[in-house]
């Protein structure tokens, strides 16, 4: 038998096996097991299968292409141009699986008992933290989450680039197991959901943009680092600004460290230096919302981990970025946002209704009434415990426990209201989410 026969035989078998495997993957509604209320937001769920539908759909298009060229005139072609081309198919066909494998991990956790339903809850709060002031979210990105192992958290923003180059239908927000459930999971939440809100207002290239500026007027001023930290520092101001209290004393967590590494130098590491970082925070909430537990938990932070013993040059470093976290604070919350029309950035939170006393006298009006409290927007929810736990309103089993009933409530809301409403998202009916085995021509 000629060698392009053969060649012929094997690229062809190797071909159909990609469109029988292609045909295993099945949309997420028909092989995954959870109960309703541990679901995905449903404008969320149909984003991700028709964007993982469409990958498909070309992938099989490119497949009968192919075999169609294989069975013409690549009949005749060199095993090798042969093999070249079904290699790219190859090729776009592990896109597909790393495409479909990164939404599995976020699906395949509803269906663990209580871990489902807490996500489905927070994945409203991620949602609702991105609201900012106005009184409906149409426009802002979709955001579902799950859980990791580790400490850290971190989101893959709506519009980013997956593998294969197309954009993220819906932001995938990572948190660590360890947090669940309190009102620490809030800061770091809300600290990614800051990421995706901050590039939905391209906060970070008009922030850098002025503090390169100020570096340029001011060589001593710690413009510079600032610059490089930006990213992460309004994330850090949108979860303040989000949450109160809770999302500093959450951030404190997070980043206590063995010594070394809170004071550790970060190089070009866009997250600041544990040390610096937290009294940032604590600066942008005494900015906010001013109160004396601000300063008392910078105090408590200084009291953790005191600088003296560092090497000299070290902590001369340190001592002038320290000082100059005011200037830092008071740019940002007077910084104007053109996609805001021009306001002041400290302004367009609901930082009133965040006030240290307002939270308690809520959480005192409120009076642990679970009824009052799942009614009202999850976000100011843990605002109000996270603020009640600080004040020693509450201890944290008390937080964890009515955190995880709400977190539920929440859920089981969400899934009945869209059992009763159309779905948001214009396209095609549910039935356009199957994927039929292909037909190639022989």
């Amino acid at each position: 038998m000629e060698t392009n026969t053969i060649s012929t035989a094997l690229i062809e078998s190797e071909a159909d096996g990609l469109v029988s495997r292609l045909d295993q993957i099945k949309p997420f509604v028909m092989q995954e097991t959870m109960v309703l209320a541990a679901a995905l937001p449903r404008d969320a769920q149909l984003l991700i299968e028709r964007f993982l539908h469409a990958g498909r759909h070309e992938l099989r298009v490119q497949v009968a292409e192919f075999l169609d060229w294989l069975h013409g005139d690549g009949r005749t072609a060199s095993p090798a141009e042969q093999q070249r081309r079904f290699v790219l198919i190859r090729l776009q066909f592990n896109v597909v699986l790393a495409q479909f494998d990164l939404f599995t991990e976020v699906v395949t956790q509803r269906s663990e008992h209580s871990t489902g339903v807490w996500l489905s809850g927070l994945d409203i709060l991620a949602q609702d933290a991105l609201r900012l002031e106005r009184n409906h979210d149409d426009g802002d990105a979709r955001l579902v989450v799950y859980l990791a192992r580790g400490a850290g958290a971190a989101i893959r923003r709506a519009k980013t680039r997956l593998p294969g180059g197309k954009p993220n239908p819906v932001g995938i927000i990572r948190l660590p197991r360890e947090r669940m459930v309190g009102s620490g999971i809030a800061s770091s939440l809300a600290h990614e959901v800051g990421h995706q809100g901050a590039a939905q207002l391209d906060l970070v290239t008009s922030l850098r943009a002025e503090l390169d500026r100020r570096a340029q007027q001011d060589p001593d001023g710690g413009w510079d680092v600032w610059s490089l930290w930006i990213s992460e520092i309004v994330a850090d101001m949108w979860s303040v600004a989000t949450v109160g209290i809770t999302s500093t004393v959450g951030l404190l967590a997070v980043v206590s460290l063995p010594r070394y590494f809170v004071f550790r130098p970060g190089g070009t590491d866009p997250h600041p230096m544990p040390y610096l970082r937290v009294l940032i925070s604590a600066a942008l909430g005494d900015a906010l919302y001013p109160h004396p537990q601000w300063r008392g938990l910078a105090s408590v932070w200084r009291a953790m981990y005191p600088p003296a013993g560092l090497p000299a040059e070290h902590l001369a470093w340190i001592g002038k970025c320290e000082a100059h976290i005011g200037d830092l604070v008071s740019l940002l919350v007077n910084h104007p946002v053109p996609a805001a029309g021009g306001r002041k950035l400290g302004t367009i939170w609901p930082t009133r209704e965040r006030q240290p006393e307002r939270l308690l006298r809520l959480h005192q009006d409120w009076g642990g009434d679970f009824g009052v409290m799942a009614r009202q927007r999850p976000a100011l929810v843990f605002a109000v415990l996270g603020q009640a736990k600080a004040a020693g309103r509450i201890t944290a089993e008390e937080e964890s426990s009515q955190l995880s009933s709400l977190l539920t409530a929440w859920a089981v809301r969400s899934s009945l209201d869209d059992m009763g409403a159309p779905a948001r998202l214009a396209g095609s009916p549910a039935h356009h989410l199957t994927t039929p085995a292909l037909t190639t021509r022989r």
